[in-house]
């Protein structure tokens, strides 16, 4: 070989790492935010609040017909079974009633003068009428010691 066959332009300098890492860094910082906001957003709809009879009606305007879950206690005497599911009074810890009128068969347990949580919507904006799509009755945890072979748990055993 001879000299005159060498290429001696200078070669530049490979980039720098500097921008490579901030560029790293940027989609890290990305994800990571991208992440949480998917997992905050799915904690915070997942989470099923219930509603107390007072509470819905010191914010009726704002309720309107959207979907809740009510919580009361069950008007003694008011319970009338339909051929759709139950109609009854709930009440709250104040003089505020709510009549719901529930669609579906109702649990084993609900009875007159208990705590229940009923999932559904007033049928108007302003009606005290609550129309029911579920009822779940709710108790305290001194039911089981009360009640011992009425509990069963989902492989089928009795508690």
């Amino acid at each position: 070989m001879t000299e005159t066959n060498l290429d001696l332009t200078p070669v530049s300098p490979p980039a720098s790492k500097s921008s490579s890492r901030r560029r790293t860094i940027g989609v890290l910082v990305v994800l990571v935010v991208a992440i949480l906001a998917l997992l905050s957003q799915g904690l915070l709809h997942s989470l099923n609040y219930f509603d107390t009879v007072d509470q819905v009606f010191a914010s009726r305007a704002k309720i309107g017909t959207t979907t809740i879950r009510l919580e009361g206690v069950v008007k003694p005497h008011s319970i009338t079974r339909t051929s759709k599911g139950a109609s009854f009074w709930m009440t709250g810890s104040g003089a505020h009633e709510v009549y719901v009128i529930s669609h579906g068969t109702p649990p084993q347990l609900f009875q007159a003068d208990i705590p229940v949580v009923v999932e559904g919507h007033f049928t108007t904006s302003h009606s005290t009428t609550f129309d029911g799509s579920q009822i779940l009755v709710k108790h305290t945890s001194t039911y089981i010691a009360q009640h011992p072979r009425r509990v069963k748990a989902p492989n089928g055993s009795v508690r």
